[in-house]
């Protein structure tokens, strides 16, 4: 397969690796992205979990809670900072939010056919082009979830609305302390960006694939060390980044001394509860959207010369 401008350009947005590295791994793997982000990380020259997540669009993250037990998370996506700091704009955002709360759909498609919770004589895609009209940018409400639980659900909002995040716990017992402390564990979530809760939700496919890529890292960095102990490198590695991907083994931010997992412990055992993490959903404004950039295309296209 002949590697074209636009290939590299994606794989360079997910990646942060050089056009020329990525050209490269593009055509050692047939073109095809996923394998093209394991060959530049087995190399060394990228690290695409870190970079995936980068935020390239504008708009904002809401949640909302209702009686502690039901929770939404939207985010709608405007062309500029300046409007998603506009109150039109946030007012039809908690609007969003307020629909998801009472809808049964998960796919924005159908969503948007939905009466508008506001006035049902308008659907929810009328109200968002009225306002595309109005604010004059294109908007776009991008992706939404809900939670319903017969526990608990919290909500946090970081920066204004780029990040937000919903949690979910079982407990049988719901205080103030008990929501402060879901809270502290949402802000964790929010700031550190872990992918699962707990190593019990890590599938193994995950545990094999970057078991390959740390080999790889391992022999490359250190050709002349014998096999056991590229296995030992190995296997510490793979619990180092188990620790920064899973919730409940980070080390809590608000006390070095603590896990995750032990700073629940301590709150159900101050509060007389059984209290869990069960669920978390993180929203980061623009993640995975790709901003236009000027230059970039002609840059690329010197690069494939």
């Amino acid at each position: 397969m002949a590697v074209t401008a636009g290939m590299v350009k994606e794989l360079r947005e997910l990646t942060g690796a050089g056009m020329m590295d990525c050209k490269k791994a593009l055509s050692e793997t047939g073109g095809n992205i996923e394998d093209a982000i394991e060959y530049l990380r087995k190399h060394g020259q990228a690290k695409a979990e870190k970079k995936a997540g980068r935020i390239a669009a504008e708009g904002m993250v809401n949640v909302v809670v209702l009686e502690d037990n039901t929770g939404a998370i939207v985010e709608v996506n405007s062309e500029t900072d300046f409007v998603a700091k506009n109150q039109e704009f946030q007012n039809f955002v908690d609007g969003v939010s307020r629909q998801v709360l009472n809808t049964e759909v998960i796919d924005v498609e159908t969503f948007v056919t939905e009466p508008w919770i506001d006035d049902s004589s308008k659907t929810v895609k009328d109200v968002l082009i009225e306002k595309i009209a109005t604010i004059g940018e294109n908007l776009n409400i991008r992706r939404f979830e809900k939670i319903v639980t017969e526990g608990v659900v919290v909500a946090y909002v970081h920066g204004g609305g780029r990040i937000g995040v919903l949690l979910e716990a079982t407990t049988d017992v719901v205080n103030d302390d008990i929501k402060v402390a879901l809270k502290n564990v949402a802000m964790q979530i929010a700031a550190m960006s872990p992918r699962y809760v707990s190593r019990n939700e890590v599938s193994q496919d995950y545990i094999d694939r970057e078991t390959e890529i740390l080999k790889a890292q391992a022999m490359l960095e250190n050709p002349e060390k014998p096999e056991n102990i590229i296995e030992k490198m190995i296997m510490g590695r793979l619990n180092k980044d188990l620790r920064e991907v899973c919730l409940l083994d980070q080390t809590y931010v608000q006390d070095s001394d603590l896990t995750v997992a032990k700073y629940v412990e301590k709150v159900a055992k101050e509060n007389d509860a059984n209290l869990s993490i069960k669920k978390f959903i993180r929203y980061e404004t623009g993640e995975g959207i790709e901003k236009k950039e000027e230059d970039f295309a002609a840059e690329v296209a010197a690069a494939l010369a």
